[in-house]
Protein backbone atom coordinates (compact mmCIF):
# COMPACT_ATOMS: atom_id res chain seq x y z
CA UNK A 1 0.00 0.00 0.00
CA UNK A 2 2.96 1.81 0.78
CA UNK A 3 4.56 1.64 -2.36
CA UNK A 4 1.02 2.47 -4.11
CA UNK A 5 0.31 5.36 -2.54
CA UNK A 6 4.40 6.91 -2.90
CA UNK A 7 3.84 5.93 -7.14
CA UNK A 8 -0.05 7.65 -6.82
CA UNK A 9 1.85 10.96 -5.22
CA UNK A 10 4.89 11.06 -7.47
CA UNK A 11 3.39 11.18 -10.46
CA UNK A 12 3.49 14.11 -12.85
CA UNK A 13 0.14 15.87 -11.95
CA UNK A 14 -0.12 15.81 -8.30
CA UNK A 15 3.21 17.15 -8.66
CA UNK A 16 2.25 19.86 -10.75
CA UNK A 17 -1.01 20.38 -8.53
CA UNK A 18 0.63 21.01 -5.47
CA UNK A 19 2.98 23.37 -6.87
CA UNK A 20 -0.51 25.02 -8.10
CA UNK A 21 -1.02 25.20 -4.81
CA UNK A 22 1.49 26.66 -3.21
CA UNK A 23 2.09 29.71 -5.84
CA UNK A 24 -1.79 29.86 -5.80
CA UNK A 25 -1.62 30.49 -1.92
CA UNK A 26 1.62 33.12 -2.41
CA UNK A 27 -0.26 34.78 -5.13
CA UNK A 28 -3.39 35.34 -2.73
CA UNK A 29 -1.04 36.82 -0.05
CA UNK A 30 -0.07 39.58 -2.40
CA UNK A 31 -3.56 40.18 -3.84
CA UNK A 32 -4.99 40.42 -0.33
CA UNK A 33 -2.11 42.96 0.09
CA UNK A 34 -2.91 44.64 -2.82
CA UNK A 35 -6.27 44.91 -1.88
CA UNK A 36 -6.00 45.91 2.01
CA UNK A 37 -3.23 48.11 1.39
CA UNK A 38 -3.42 49.97 -1.56
CA UNK A 39 -6.94 50.00 -3.13
CA UNK A 40 -9.18 49.98 -0.52
CA UNK A 41 -6.96 53.20 1.00
CA UNK A 42 -7.25 54.72 -2.43
CA UNK A 43 -10.90 53.82 -2.86
CA UNK A 44 -11.87 54.88 0.35
CA UNK A 45 -9.97 58.29 -0.38
CA UNK A 46 -11.48 58.88 -3.52
CA UNK A 47 -15.02 58.24 -1.44
CA UNK A 48 -14.10 60.86 1.51
CA UNK A 49 -11.91 58.28 3.56
CA UNK A 50 -14.33 55.50 3.74
CA UNK A 51 -12.74 52.32 5.28
CA UNK A 52 -15.43 49.25 4.11
CA UNK A 53 -14.91 47.47 6.72
CA UNK A 54 -16.43 48.92 9.16
CA UNK A 55 -19.96 49.25 7.47
CA UNK A 56 -22.31 46.86 9.07
CA UNK A 57 -26.06 46.85 10.05
CA UNK A 58 -26.58 46.12 13.65
CA UNK A 59 -29.27 43.33 14.05
CA UNK A 60 -29.34 42.81 17.57
CA UNK A 61 -27.21 44.44 20.19
CA UNK A 62 -26.03 47.92 21.59
CA UNK A 63 -24.91 50.43 18.92
CA UNK A 64 -21.37 50.73 18.49
CA UNK A 65 -19.25 53.27 16.12
CA UNK A 66 -17.19 50.27 14.79
CA UNK A 67 -17.58 46.79 13.60
CA UNK A 68 -14.75 45.51 16.13
CA UNK A 69 -16.66 47.53 19.11
CA UNK A 70 -19.85 45.74 18.02
CA UNK A 71 -18.48 42.48 18.08
CA UNK A 72 -16.70 42.61 21.32
CA UNK A 73 -20.15 43.52 23.11
CA UNK A 74 -21.89 40.56 21.37
CA UNK A 75 -23.91 41.76 18.74
CA UNK A 76 -25.19 40.24 16.11
CA UNK A 77 -24.74 42.02 12.77
CA UNK A 78 -24.57 42.08 8.74
CA UNK A 79 -20.50 42.89 7.62
CA UNK A 80 -21.77 44.42 4.22
CA UNK A 81 -18.44 46.13 4.53
CA UNK A 82 -16.39 43.09 4.74
CA UNK A 83 -18.69 41.67 1.78
CA UNK A 84 -17.64 44.53 -0.66
CA UNK A 85 -14.02 44.11 0.22
CA UNK A 86 -14.24 40.51 -0.36
CA UNK A 87 -15.78 41.37 -3.99
CA UNK A 88 -13.18 43.82 -5.22
CA UNK A 89 -10.54 41.35 -3.78
CA UNK A 90 -11.91 38.38 -6.35
CA UNK A 91 -11.94 41.12 -9.14
CA UNK A 92 -8.41 42.04 -8.62
CA UNK A 93 -7.76 38.23 -8.44
CA UNK A 94 -9.65 37.51 -11.26
CA UNK A 95 -8.25 40.54 -13.49
CA UNK A 96 -4.80 39.16 -12.60
CA UNK A 97 -5.31 35.97 -13.51
CA UNK A 98 -6.95 37.15 -16.99
CA UNK A 99 -4.01 38.96 -17.19
CA UNK A 100 -1.55 36.50 -16.54
CA UNK A 101 -3.24 33.57 -18.30
CA UNK A 102 -3.82 35.95 -21.69
CA UNK A 103 0.07 36.67 -21.68
CA UNK A 104 0.77 33.16 -21.09
CA UNK A 105 -1.13 32.34 -24.08
CA UNK A 106 0.11 34.91 -26.42
CA UNK A 107 3.65 33.34 -25.22
CA UNK A 108 2.81 29.70 -26.11
CA UNK A 109 0.74 29.96 -28.89
CA UNK A 110 2.80 29.64 -32.01
CA UNK A 111 2.41 32.69 -35.09
CA UNK A 112 0.96 30.91 -37.80
CA UNK A 113 1.02 33.14 -41.49
CA UNK A 114 -1.72 33.93 -42.78
CA UNK A 115 -3.07 31.00 -45.30
CA UNK A 116 -4.20 32.81 -49.12
CA UNK A 117 -8.34 31.60 -48.98
CA UNK A 118 -8.63 30.22 -53.21
CA UNK A 119 -11.68 32.39 -54.30
CA UNK A 120 -14.41 29.76 -55.04
CA UNK A 121 -15.00 29.53 -58.74
CA UNK A 122 -18.91 30.60 -58.70
CA UNK A 123 -17.82 33.91 -57.06
CA UNK A 124 -15.04 34.51 -59.71
CA UNK A 125 -17.75 33.58 -62.65
CA UNK A 126 -19.90 35.83 -60.68
CA UNK A 127 -17.48 38.60 -60.70
CA UNK A 128 -16.81 37.98 -64.36
CA UNK A 129 -20.85 38.67 -65.20
CA UNK A 130 -20.53 41.69 -63.28
CA UNK A 131 -17.97 43.15 -64.95
CA UNK A 132 -18.83 42.21 -68.56
CA UNK A 133 -22.19 44.08 -67.72
CA UNK A 134 -20.57 46.93 -66.41
CA UNK A 135 -18.21 47.32 -69.47
CA UNK A 136 -21.32 47.48 -71.69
Amino acid sequence: MFEEFKKFAMRGNVMDLAVGVVIGAAFTGIVNSLVKDIFNPLLGLALGGIDFSNFFLLLKGTPAATLAEAQKTGAVTLNYGLFVNAVINFLVVALALFLLIRQINKLTTPKVAPVAVATPEDVLLLREIRDSLKSR
